[in-house]
Parts: structure tokens; sequence; C-alpha cells
């Protein structure tokens, strides 16, 4: 056996040893390892589009599914069989021969990659600590945000998020929205709120209103004065694991309570918020007096940014 010969034995061995330590770190975990499907992430959600974007320079660590061989290999992009010995060999073999190879083949999605062609030449590349790849690239346009951290679980939070989108056209209404839930039912409560906002939008305005016009003026008018006190008032850092768009929920809830019990009178988006962390929010009696100070004033509990 050669030298290099012996050189990218050893090192497929190491690959293969790592690879099933981390599968078993999963295991114990519960921490996604695998490859995202392509497949799978395009029945989910909503292609708006297709565009070439040719030759690009792409980060390793976001390339994170496959078109058809999310099988085959890991997170990582470590051989998850031996069956790949020979051909990740050769081509660990033409890295250190300094043997160019073609550019691999992606799918752009977000903030995300799937392979289409050359996972041996990825695998290859990260264990031998590149950050970056050669690629051709093709973007499939999603309105949902997709980001390295995705799992194949998100996948259901990110199908009724386009959903979401596809019914009310909120990505095109308002390009700068994020809803985003960190459990699943979210999104048919904000439908219920749309609706339930046209219908008293057309009776104070004594005409019929369209859904574009219900959901805008929804997203305006109810929703972003609440994500507006919920920001200023950095009540997120009270709910650690949740999203802005998880506390509006619960403090619309919260409001209506409220004003069930005040006899109609509507708290408003501060005091119902105001009071749902107070009520509910993780907190030190120090933090608690900051932020009720800072609701009282109109502006940020200390420590907030």
């Amino acid at each position: 056996m050669s030298a290099i010969q012996a050189i990218v034995h050893d090192e497929f061995t190491r690959i293969r040893r790592d690879q099933m330590l981390r599968e078993l770190l999963a295991l114990i975990t519960r921490r996604p390892n695998e490859l995202l499907p392509l497949d799978e992430v395009r029945a989910r959600l909503n292609v708006r589009g297709q565009h070439y974007l040719g030759h690009q320079t792409v980060p390793l660590d976001k390339i994170v599914g496959s078109e058809g061989r999310y099988s085959d290999f890991d997170r990582q992009f470590a051989p998850r069989h031996n069956a790949n010995r020979l051909r990740w060999m050769n081509i660990d073999r033409a890295h250190h021969e300094g043997v160019p190879l073609p550019a691999v083949e992606l799918y752009k999605l977000g903030d995300i990659y799937f392979v289409k062609d050359g996972h041996h030449r990825i695998s290859v590349a990260r264990f031998q600590g590149q950050r970056e790849i050669d690629a051709v690239v093709t973007e499939l346009v999603v309105d949902v945000p997709l980001d390295p951290n995705l799992s194949v679980r998100d996948l259901l939070l990110k199908e009724e998020y386009s959903d979401f989108l596809e019914w009310t056209g909120l990505a095109d209404l308002r390009p700068e929205q994020r809803i985003e839930f960190s459990e699943p039912g979210g999104y048919l409560d904000l439908v219920r709120h749309i609706n339930a906002h046209r219908y008293y939008l057309g009776q104070e305005l004594g005409r019929p209103v369209t859904r574009e016009e219900a959901v805008t003026s929804w997203y305006d008018n109810v929703y972003m004065p609440v994500i507006e006190v919920i920001r200023r008032q950095n009540a997120l850092r009270y709910f650690p694991g949740r999203t802005e768009a998880d506390l509006y929920r619960w403090i619309m809830d919260h409001r209506w309570y409220l004003r069930e019990r005040n006899g109609g009178a509507d708290p408003g988006p501060l005091v119902a918020a105001s009071d749902y962390v107070r009520l509910f929010g993780r907190r030190s009696l120090t933090s608690l007096t900051d932020w009720l100070l800072g609701a009282l004033r109109g502006k940020p509990a200390v420590g907030s940014s």
C-alpha cells in the first residue's frame, strides 16, 4: 500500500468513527443529525419560482440537505455506510494530490443549500477543514425563512407558515414580516384574528372589506402594535425558547380576558402585555420591578436592548 493510500484509508476510518460517535450522541441528546430531504421540503413549502444563480462560493456549513442521498450522509456529510468507502477515498486521494475537481451542484432555498451532485466532494472538503466550496447554484424561491438550524421536525411549522403566507399574501403585502411560532397551531389562530378583524372593520367602514385590505390592516394595526410593545419592553427574555408570535398570541388571549373582566373596555396592547408578562413571565423580583417601571413610563426595562 502506498503512503498516500494509507493516509486516505486512515482518514476514512476516522471519519466513519466520528460519524458513529455523533450518531450515538444524537440518540442520547435527541438532537437531529440527519440531512434534510429536498423532496420533503419542496412538498411542504410553497416554491414561488426558480432561478439559475451560476457559479458561487458557498459556505459548507450552510449545506444541510440532499436531493436524493440524504440517508447516505449525516448532517456534517460524514458517510453513514462503508459502501461509500471507495468513492470517498478516491476523492480524498485527489484532494491530497491536488487534482482539481468540478464544482458541486446545489439548490439554494432561503439561507440553506441542498446537494444535487457532489456529496463525496463536500464530505471530503468538510473533513479536511475547508469552510467554502465552489458550486453551481440554482435557487428555489420560498416564502418562509430557512436557516442551517432547520430540522425535519421544524418542517411542520414551516409548512404552516408557508400555508399562512399563501392564504394571506402577507409576504408580498409586507415583505419585512417575520411571524414564526415555536409550536404548531399558531397560524390558525392568526387566520381567526384576521377574519374577526375583517368583520369588525367592515362594520366600522360600512362596506365589504377585501381579504388583502383586512390582512394589511390587521398586520399594521393589531399585530405590530403588540410586537412593538414586546420589543420595547424586551419581553422575550422572560419567555426562554419562545418567539414574538407566541407572545402575541398569548397576549391577545389575555387582552380579551381583561376586556371581558373590565366590562368591555379594551386595555390596549401595553397594559395587556405588561399584565401578561407580570403574571406568567420568568423573572426575579428585581427584573419584575424594572419591567413594571418601564411599562409605566413607556420605555424599555433596565437591561433591555
